[in-house]
């Protein structure tokens, strides 16, 4: 796995890091257009099932300039951790989860534990594809 690190010079350099994943369990998810509150919730309910490349305390905040947020994570759903219990959302969310089929699949199972789940569009490729995920409280 390949990780964008700031040097002390202020360019940008590429490093290489363990991986200890398959590159077919790896999932990478997408939030946008969401409260941050809705985002957590979300991110959270993964983060109880998979490893992430995200820190426990690296949670979704607000941008101070008011423009929109990107929300992502990467998550190993090679092995799963625990099971969410139910969460709640202000709203309906769309999820964005590119990865494996399988991989894809386990993560749309683990957000059922905590959501109701519904594919609204999925794009497939060779070996990966890349689902809308659209959820809301059960």
């Amino acid at each position: 796995m390949l990780s964008l690190v700031l040097s002390p010079e202020g360019t940008i350099v590429t490093t290489a890091q363990d991986q200890t994943a398959e590159p077919s369990a790896q999932v990478a998810v997408t939030l946008d257009g969401c409260a941050k509150e809705d985002a957590r919730a979300v991110l959270t309910a993964l983060s109880t099932s998979f490893p992430s490349d995200r820190s426990a305390d690296d949670l979704p905040d607000d941008d101070e300039t008011g423009r929109p947020t990107i929300w992502t994570a990467t998550y190993d759903v090679s092995q799963t951790l625990a099971l969410p219990g139910p969460a709640r959302l202000s709203e309906p969310v769309t999820v964005t989860a590119q990865g494996g089929y399988r991989a894809v699949d386990r993560l749309r199972e683990s957000l059922a534990e905590a959501f109701a789940v519904r594919v609204v569009g999925t794009a497939a490729g060779d070996q990966e594809q890349e689902a809308q995920l659209r959820l809301d409280n059960q």
